[in-house]
């Protein structure tokens, strides 16, 4: 049995979740997620409470069991609350800021980088150093912020470039360091 698919999904006020054939929709204050189930996947709902089951004992569908409890649940989060992910522009003169809804960045080539506005998901910037993602899709703000990160990832050497909060760069000694 899948340890995660068997849990149950609790439905918070204001979020409801909508099973037509087999098109699960998501609905809260934040918007609307839907997404299609495979057909050995069914999903019930019953006083606040949404399950997950599976039709077949296979081990591809047990994966897919618990995969779709997993994308319910983080439905049902991203829709009540947005989900946000935060990335630091690090290094000397590296900044970022908005331009219309569109992010420019400044770090370290010959011209502005421009990171185009993407549909669900929205930026901000603090301090020309903090870049924030909020979206109810976990996936996408997921995405978006790789990408973005992709833009400069940190340099293995002195730390620099577009980081993830909290992500810790292991740096390499220089040639100063090399014995022998």
């Amino acid at each position: 049995m899948s340890k995660i698919g068997q849990k149950q999904i609790t439905i918070g006020d204001g979020v409801s979740v909508n099973m037509v054939d087999n098109t699960v929709s998501v609905v809260g204050q934040q918007g609307t997620l839907s997404f299609t189930l495979p057909r050995y996947i069914s999903v019930t709902v019953s006083d606040g409470i949404v399950s997950v089951a599976r039709s077949k004992e296979e081990k591809g569908v047990k994966a897919l069991h618990g995969l779709y409890r997993s994308l319910i649940q983080n439905a049902v989060i991203g829709v009540k609350e947005y989900w946000k992910k935060n990335l630091e522009v690090v290094g000397t003169g590296y900044k970022a800021r908005m331009q219309g809804q569109d992010l420019v960045f400044d770090v370290g080539y010959s011209h502005p980088v421009v990171f185009a506005k993407v549909d669900g998901v929205s930026y901000a910037v603090d301090n020309n150093r903090i870049v924030t993602v909020t979206g109810i899709d976990k996936q996408l703000v997921g995405e978006v912020a790789y990408k973005i990160r992709k833009i400069r990832k940190p340099d293995a050497y002195k730390g620099k470039g577009i980081r993830y909060e909290g992500e810790y760069i292991k740096l390499k000694p220089g040639k100063k360091a090399k014995t022998g």
